[in-house]
């Protein structure tokens, strides 16, 4: 039987995992890649293939993105799988995983089948699934860790719900360390946060905003990261927008904490400035923050202390966007953006370009245990095309 091959060549090559980073080609052959390496097709390319010359551009592998919600099933006016499939086509997002904060929530083995089913008949992108770690999000019963990762869960939350009894965190993370598997944190002390809008501080007094201050993020980081002492559990923290709460992960890192985080596009490249005069597209949960913090998540991402960028995609529909900022949604879209605002960091001199990349390939899917994210062979043929310097 004959394969199907597709020979890159002419290609500036990025592999993070290896560091790999030169002039050279690849074979992907039946979706998986048959070789790769500098100087590759000096000679030609195999006859038979398909040639795709990239011009000198970057062949990375696909991006990961570990924070997605998909809206489906259960909110299909937002979004749903295929819409979604096709931003992260659109944005050279090729592995996705879904929060479970759907409707039903994914707590259970029928709503995850019935995701992962969706997504394997959409195609545009392989979509994992966090299952929820409390029955409907309610931050009270666990659900079954055993069967739902037997049943692919990569790793367990309450999405945007903080669990905020300590005592559920303890046993979460005790239940979830006899599976290896991971819990994912909100960040955020939910009484310090009731009826916030935007971030503490001048600006919101000045718009006449209640606040959401940035010490309830680092309030619930600290106290999980004593569970986390307590109970040798493996823990992440999502979207971390503070300064106080990268530190408080950096030193937990070097004491040999088994913590993660993952940072989102809006907090390094934006602030709290772009509220300017109640623009909701700038509303989202953690806040944008102050530029102190800002310039913090940027150092933290320079010196590893945070692992992963991950889009925080958040679709809504109009109407939960157009209307008086107190009342409008939190969430802004971020899968078509992921790649253009991470390169920031590059043009801007912050990091290079491996290592931006790094961020949102190889890094991702080696926190979660990712079959994705790396360019060698064997790996899935899973690929974008870069051209770094175009304007976005």
């Amino acid at each position: 039987m004959s394969k199907y091959r597709t020979a890159y060549v002419n290609a500036r090559l990025i592999d993070p995992s290896s560091g790999l980073d030169a002039l050279g080609g690849l074979l992907a052959e039946d979706g998986a890649i048959a070789d790769v390496g500098a100087g590759l097709f000096a000679d030609g390319a195999p006859e038979g293939a398909e040639v795709v010359d990239c011009g000198g551009m970057v062949l990375a592998p696909g991006l990961v993105d570990i924070r997605v919600q998909l809206r489906d099933p259960g909110h299909e006016h937002m979004e749903d799988i295929g819409s979604a499939g096709l931003a992260a086509a659109v944005g050279g997002v090729t592995t996705m995983v879904c929060l479970p904060n759907t409707e039903p929530v994914i707590d259970n083995v029928a709503v995850l089948e019935f995701v992962a089913r969706r997504a394997r008949e959409v195609k545009l992108a392989k979509i994992h699934c966090y299952a929820a770690t409390t029955r409907g999000m309610k931050g009270n019963e666990l659900t079954e860790f055993g069967l739902l990762g037997e049943a692919g869960a990569v790793a367990f939350t309450d999405a945007e719900t903080a669990i905020a009894d300590a005592k559920t965190m303890q046993r979460a993370l005790s239940y979830a360390s006899t599976f290896g598997h991971i819990i994912v944190q909100h960040p955020e002390e939910p009484a310090l946060c009731d009826g916030g809008a935007m971030n503490s501080g001048e600006i919101a007094s000045r718009l006449g905003l209640s606040g959401l201050p940035p010490v309830a993020e680092v309030i619930m980081i600290e106290r999980d990261l004593r569970l986390v002492e307590a109970t040798g559990g493996r823990w992440h923290a999502a979207h971390v927008s503070t300064a106080a709460g990268v530190e408080a992960i950096r030193q937990a890192k070097k004491r040999g904490l088994k913590v993660t985080c993952d940072t989102a596009p809006h907090y390094f490249a934006l602030n709290e400035v772009a509220v300017g005069d109640y623009r909701t597209f700038a509303k989202v949960r953690p806040p944008l923050r102050g530029e102190d913090d800002r310039q913090a998540i940027v150092e933290g991402l320079r010196d590893g202390a945070i692992d992963a960028i991950a889009s925080d995609h958040s679709p809504h529909d109009q109407d939960s966007k157009r209307r008086p900022f107190a009342q409008a949604a939190f969430g802004i879209i971020g899968l078509e953006t992921l790649l253009p605002l991470t390169l920031e960091l590059y043009h801007n001199k912050h990091l290079s370009l491996v290592d931006a990349l790094a961020l949102i390939t190889s890094k991702p899917a080696d926190l979660l245990g990712l079959k994705a994210g790396r360019m060698a062979k064997g790996a899935p043929a899973d690929l974008v095309l870069i051209d770094p310097d175009r304007p976005w």
